[in-house]
């Protein structure tokens, strides 16, 4: 590898900072450039310097893992190293590289930077590229339920219903349920292609084949629309 990878530690555990220090300091091409107990020490240097890649724990005191990766405009890629399985599929919502679960040991750590690797060739073989007339764009959500995470398409979901703790998944198939919230479904979803009708309701807008009276219908399935945003639905949709 030609030019080394640049990436920062961020863990609020002295054990887990000097444990990745060890394994980055054993792969030749990787550069460490700092190593931080908290976000809000690492944010200087993250947001003025080019860092390829971070290494960042999740649950921490002032400011979660998760949460400053949000408050980032340019995000480098992300490796998350938590303790916490349960986070998984919002590491995947937000495009991470690889979650390695603690303790890892220096083999699956190896993994996560192939991955990093081959993600930063491919990105820098899109930008050599010539121009192409379209961009691809996202066409699926990364659904985690019963230990197995669902590949599933924008096109097969008919619409998305509230359970409490729980969202359930509706295609013409089957039914898929996973821990989840709609205000976070609302961010992630792309709001050309969905809408939400209800509290308990996000639908695919194009699956929608009547409005009869205050509900929708959707494959012989009546789908009531909430008070608060019916005037959005009737302009969105009809």
């Amino acid at each position: 590898m030609n030019k080394k990878i640049t990436c920062v530690v961020i863990d609020d555990e002295a054990l887990a900072r000097k444990l990745l220090t060890t394994y980055i300091e054993k792969i030749p091409y990787l550069e460490l450039k700092g190593v931080f107990k908290n976000p809000i020490e690492a944010m200087p240097l993250v947001q003025t310097q080019t860092i390829d890649v971070l290494f960042l724990d999740i649950q921490m005191p002032q400011i979660s893992g998760i949460n400053f990766l949000k408050t980032l405009v340019q995000r480098p890629l992300v490796v998350f190293t938590t303790a916490y399985e349960k986070y998984a599929i919002e590491g995947f919502n937000l495009d991470v590289v690889d979650y390695l679960l603690k303790p890892f040991a220096f083999e699956r750590f190896l993994q996560a930077v192939q991955k990093v690797t081959h993600r930063l060739s491919t990105v820098n073989a899109s930008i050599t590229a010539p121009i192409q007339t379209s961009t691809p764009t996202k066409n699926h959500i990364l659904v985690k339920s019963e230990h197995r995470i669902h590949r599933l398409r924008y096109e097969d979901i008919l619409y998305i219903q509230s359970m409490q703790a729980y969202v359930a998944y509706h295609t013409s198939k089957e039914r898929i349920l996973s821990l989840n919230t709609m205000k976070k479904l609302e961010e992630v979803l792309p709001k050309d292609q969905f809408i939400r009708i209800h509290k308990s309701y996000i639908i695919a807008k194009e699956k929608v084949e009547l409005l009869e009276g205050n509900q929708v219908i959707i494959q012989d399935t009546k789908l009531p629309i909430g008070a608060s945003y019916r005037e959005m639905v009737l302009r969105e949709l009809f």
